[in-house]
């Protein structure tokens, strides 16, 4: 083997690692959170990265051809379609459950929210300025 061919194998070698630890992190997610939209946000989250890092890590190994392409194509259509179908279950959750107040805070009227937003950025901004020295 070449350098180039050590190379490929070791990067590919670190993009099927990364994506296996964050599909294991996925998956002791989705079974030890207690609340359905945590372990949606788990399992859409590592759906995402975990596998498109191991079609990278393929990708690599394969090198350079129709396969390639193939797996490319793959992670696109990943990148749109699971972040847009764990939206719509969670929109659906969020508009079905009648104890949803149990899990979160929620806000009726949205000019409550504005105001305890916009005192948030005031003592922020307060708090940045306050550090900064002259």
């Amino acid at each position: 083997m070449n350098a180039v061919e050590w190379i490929r194998l070791i990067v590919g070698s670190i993009f099927l690692a990364i994506g296996m630890v964050i599909l294991f992190t996925e998956l002791f997610g989705v079974f030890h959170f207690k609340y359905v939209l945590n372990r949606m946000h788990a399992a859409a989250m590592g759906d995402t990265l975990g596998i498109g890092s191991c079609l990278i890590g393929l990708m690599i190994f394969s090198g350079l051809n129709f396969t390639t392409l193939k797996m490319f194509l793959v992670i696109v259509f990943l990148w749109f379609a699971s972040p847009v179908s764990s939206h719509v279950l969670s929109r659906l959750e969020a508009a079905t459950n009648e104890n949803l107040d149990s899990h979160c805070e929620i806000y009726e009227d949205v000019e409550i929210l504005e105001r305890e937003l916009a005192a948030n950025r005031e003592s922020v901004s307060i708090q940045e300025k306050e550090e900064k020295p002259l």
